[in-house]
């Protein structure tokens, strides 16, 4: 791994924007590094098997794909911890 990974927090909501492929996502808990607005793309099985709104701690790093928006990586197969 490298070392550009940290962890932090992060919740699950509800996302009704039009384009999203999911209706649940995750992104950083306010008061974190990074802005609430960032995605998160991490495991799936985090969205699909806790409720909406539960905190997770799992190691994240920023990146951006060939020059896009920039967003927070988390392999899916990594362990995290379920908060609350």
């Amino acid at each position: 791994m490298s070392d550009n990974y940290q962890f932090i927090v992060v919740e699950t909501y509800s996302a009704s924007k039009a384009g999203k492929s999911s209706k649940i996502h995750v992104r950083p808990v306010y008061g974190q590094v990074f802005p609430q607005t960032m995605d998160v793309e991490c495991s799936k099985k985090m969205r699909t098997e806790y409720p909406v709104g539960t905190k997770f701690r799992l190691k994240v790093k920023l990146t951006n794909r060939e020059g896009g928006s920039p967003f927070l990586y988390s392999r899916y197969d990594w362990p995290y911890e379920v908060i609350e």
